[in-house]
């Protein structure tokens, strides 16, 4: 992806980050090869002051942030974000934390939140979203928020992968405490939409990945769910499913970032071509506006093989989740992205494995509403579980 905000500020952490995962070596006829170590998850490549829109303003501190984390199959990357930390003095055993993973901004590099800006392309979702987590900070929480793999660095977003996503949350976790020891162990994940699928993933692989840490409980606030079905919506060629083709440009190209099987350019004719560029060089809004007249059964090449872009989509849904602490799952009435019903069959399959599961719903709320109407609930959930309480269930 192009360079942006975030790329040009964190030259440094890459070039050391490039060093740490090759290995450097000398050699002459009395030395020994060398190599230096591999960053650890968490660890951290670059920090400076944060100074945009994306400040959360009760903040006594704030910094944009590198950290090495690892993608879905393991390897190491280098992802961006930002820690909010409270004004004033700790409590024991430190600040509590918010891991709090975004919903879908867009795939490109300028879509990063951490960028955000009052008038740059994400800040109608980010700044409405920025209000609530403000009021974590207020309440005395770190409050710490990934941009994902390759969103503002090197390499391109493998959008919705949950392996990824959940590296990328709870190594920003990891981050924060190697930022400032006032940080504590404690900590929760939270995300909205694509973050809300991503907490759900979290919840089942964080534990494994820091029993250093202490995941006390996941909020998901509308979590993205049976995206697995958008390959076969696009291809039934019906005009009716025309809002479900600003998703086809950034879930093909994700699959594609993270599955060589995935060949974009085998799957959609020229007439997505709009959408694809859009999709490469702009955010969610681009994406949108760049539909206009597309024919929705214009855009899939006839006997295309949509095999490995429906099953890289179903490996990354929320249900294939176990999670191992209480979800709080929120849900406004009036959701028309993603719907009461597609929800209930998620909390219906989760519920099924056993999950501590407390399902909320907010009347009128929509898509974006409900990150705001959840808040008191999210707040007494995350008390309840810092006072070492059982939380309520549904299932």
């Amino acid at each position: 992806m192009r360079p942006s905000h975030v790329s040009v500020r964190i030259i440094g952490a890459l070039a050391v980050t490039a060093i740490a995962v090759t290995g450097c070596s000398s050699s002459d006829d009395n030395s020994a090869t060398a190599a230096s170590p591999v960053p650890n998850g968490g660890d951290v490549l670059s920090s400076a002051p944060l100074t945009n829109a994306a400040v959360l303003p009760s903040a006594g501190r704030s910094e944009l942030i590198t950290y090495a984390s690892e993608n879905g199959e393991g390897k190491p990357i280098v992802v961006s974000g930002t820690v909010a930390i409270p004004s004033g003095t700790a409590p024991e055993g430190g600040w509590p934390v918010i891991s709090w993973a975004h919903g879908t901004t867009g795939i490109a590099d300028t879509c990063a939140p951490s960028g955000d800006t009052v008038d740059g392309a994400v800040h109608d979702y980010v700044g409405t979203v920025s209000t609530t987590l403000d009021e974590w900070v207020k309440n005395g929480y770190v409050v710490v928020q990934t941009d994902y793999e390759g969103m503002g660095t090197p390499g391109d977003h493998t959008y919705l992968n949950a392996t990824s996503e959940s590296h990328a949350v709870t190594d920003i976790v990891r981050a924060a405490r190697h930022l400032d020891p006032a940080v504590g162990s404690k900590w929760f994940v939270g995300g909205h939409s694509q973050g809300g699928a991503a907490a759900i993933s979290a919840s089942d692989q964080a534990v494994d990945r820091a029993p250093e840490l202490t995941l006390l409980g996941a909020i998901a606030v509308a979590p993205g769910s049976g995206l697995s079905q958008t390959p076969q919506y696009i291809a039934s060629g019906s005009q009716a499913v025309a809002p479900v083709l600003s998703f086809l440009p950034i879930t093909l190209l994700g699959a594609a970032a993270a599955d060589p099987a995935v060949v974009p350019e085998e799957i959609v004719t020229p007439a997505a071509e709009p959408l694809m560029k859009a999709a490469r060089t702009g955010c969610i809004a681009d994406i949108r506006a760049a539909i206009g007249g597309i024919q929705v059964n214009s855009v899939i090449r006839p006997g295309a093989d949509l095999g490995p872009w429906t099953d890289y989509l179903a490996k990354q849904e929320p249900s294939n989740a176990n999670p191992k602490v209480p979800v709080l799952f929120a849900q406004g009435t009036a959701d028309a992205l993603v719907t009461p019903a597609a929800s209930q069959v998620l909390v219906k399959q989760l519920c099924e494995k056993g999950t501590e599961l407390d399902y909320r719903s907010y009347e009128g709320a929509d898509h974006r509403a409900s990150v705001a109407a959840s808040l008191a609930d999210a707040t007494e959930f995350t008390k309840t579980l810092l006072a070492g309480e059982k939380t309520p269930t549904t299932c």
